[in-house]
């Protein structure tokens, strides 16, 4: 795979170097000059399907370029978020794939600049740096310096269904801020009352053995402890058990059953949402991403409110990697600064995706027009009839309440951070390992699980081996 990759990136390498040789005569190029016009991102699947906001984006960078200007190419790669993750360490220490820009998970910052696989960036990859989500912005730093700008944030929001609500016999069907994990559990006898059908649980999440579990984990501890860390700026171990304790407690609490659906330690992020678009479930923990998928499944059936207690904040930044040639590296730090900037954040919240930037969610006609990507525009450049030529959710709910500004927004100013540290996939997956003792088979007598201290002895004691302080 990486051999053909390399294979494509030279043979696109030799068609743009013969393309800017063939109008107005061969310009002339100091020696050791990068005579390549290209730059390769790298990047996870995107959410939004084929010829996404991702690619439209990349798009009008291109055309920007012009006929004889540099040309992006966006390569997505296969698997998992952990998968992807292997791949790009293999491909950037090996140099076996010739990637200019990444597109990295949050967590993943620490681990890249630390191993010295990205660059340190100057100002002239960011515009308008006071634009930017001040908690969103914080994860592109490692060390005191700048390694990426934030391209789309994520942070984890609480999805529910009105009509079963209204069968249950709810009070209220539009859920606000003051919901939290104790008024969910109440609805357990109305709801089981209520017959629905295809009904079995309150809510489902996701807690296979992979992020998703280590998601739920860190909402659950920062829930049970306020202003709790795993590790503090430098990467240094700070929790203590008792934290950890109170925190497993939490997890169990609100992740067993009859409120969780039966088969959820085995659900990743396509699992959940299926189970509750099958009506199997009345709430869902799950991504901004799923909610034009789910609007256009339910209509005004569907609600949407901030997680109860904390949530994690996820997301992606695009960093410049240390392999690519000065030249080039410039020039990626122009396009992370396009595919950046107001507009374009704007096409991406059009899009589904969690915006980075505070001017991308004003009201529209203030906001910025994302005239990067037509078909998620608004007003006369979207279309003849003045509309977005895509499918999105629309903004406002039936109660006046704006999704974008007033549950999406807030949520990513008070999500908290999983673990800042260059160790971060060791510590990942030290947390799901340990979690197996509530999720995977029982291993105790007669079928029994541990109980809630001796969880956290054993993770804090785990975590103590891998991470210093």
């Amino acid at each position: 795979m990486a051999r053909r990759r390399r294979a494509a990136a030279l043979s696109l390498l030799s068609l743009l170097t013969l393309a800017a040789c063939t109008s107005g005569g061969v310009q002339q190029q100091p020696p050791g000059a990068d005579t390549s016009f290209r730059i390769v991102v790298a990047s996870g699947q995107d959410v939004t399907g084929k010829n996404g906001i991702r690619q439209q984006l990349i798009d009008a960078w291109n055309a920007q370029e012009g006929e004889h200007g540099y040309r992006a190419r966006l390569v997505e790669l296969p698997g998992s978020a952990d998968q992807q993750r292997s791949q790009l360490i293999g491909a950037l220490q090996s140099g076996s794939a010739e990637y200019d820009v990444v597109n990295l998970d949050v967590t993943w910052i620490p681990e890249f600049a630390d191993a010295g696989l990205i660059r340190p960036l100057s100002d002239s990859a960011v515009k308008d740096p006071e634009d930017l989500i001040r908690s969103v912005d914080s994860t592109s730093y490692w060390d005191g310096k700048r390694y990426a700008v934030p391209f789309n944030s994520d942070a984890g929001l609480l999805y529910y269904r009105k009509d079963h609500l209204v069968k249950a016999g709810a009070s209220r069907t539009d859920l606000d801020e003051g919901v939290t994990w104790d008024k969910l559990r109440e609805l357990l006898v109305p709801l089981d009352r209520a017959e629905i059908k295809d009904h079995e649980a309150i809510w489902t999440t996701q807690l296979a053995a992979y992020e998703g579990r280590t998601v739920n984990a860190i909402e659950a501890f920062a829930s049970a402890e306020e202003g709790f860390r795993l590790t503090d700026d430098d990467g240094d171990y700070v929790a203590t058990e008792e934290q950890l304790t109170a925190g497993v407690s939490e997890l169990r609490k609100r992740t067993e059953p009859p409120y969780l659906l039966e088969g959820a330690a085995e659900s990743r992020e396509a699992e959940s949402l299926s189970a509750f678009a099958e009506g199997r479930t009345t709430f869902l923990r799950h991504w901004p991403y799923v909610y034009p998928t789910l609007y256009e499944t339910f209509g005004g059936k569907l609600g949407v409110a901030r997680l109860p207690g904390k949530a994690v904040l996820g997301g992606q930044n695009l960093a410049v990697t240390s392999s690519t040639s000065e030249q080039r590296a410039a020039k990626a730090a122009e396009l992370i600064a396009f595919l950046t900037d107001r507009d374009s954040e704007r096409c991406l919240l059009r899009a589904g995706f969690a915006a980075t930037r505070t001017s991308a969610y004003r009201e529209p006609g203030t906001a910025p027009p994302c005239g990067h990507a037509p078909a998620y525009a608004e007003g006369p450049s979207a279309s003849p009839g003045g509309e977005s030529t895509a499918r999105m959710a629309p903004d406002r709910m039936a109660d006046g309440t704006s999704y974008s500004r007033d549950i999406l927004l807030p949520a990513l100013r008070e999500a908290v951070h999983r673990p800042r540290t260059p160790l971060y996939g060791a510590v990942t997956h030290t947390i799901t390992t340990e979690l197996d003792a509530l999720y995977g088979p029982p291993k105790g007598p007669g079928g029994s699980r541990p109980g809630d201290a001796e969880v956290a002895k054993s993770l804090d004691e785990a975590l103590k081996e891998i991470l210093p302080g």
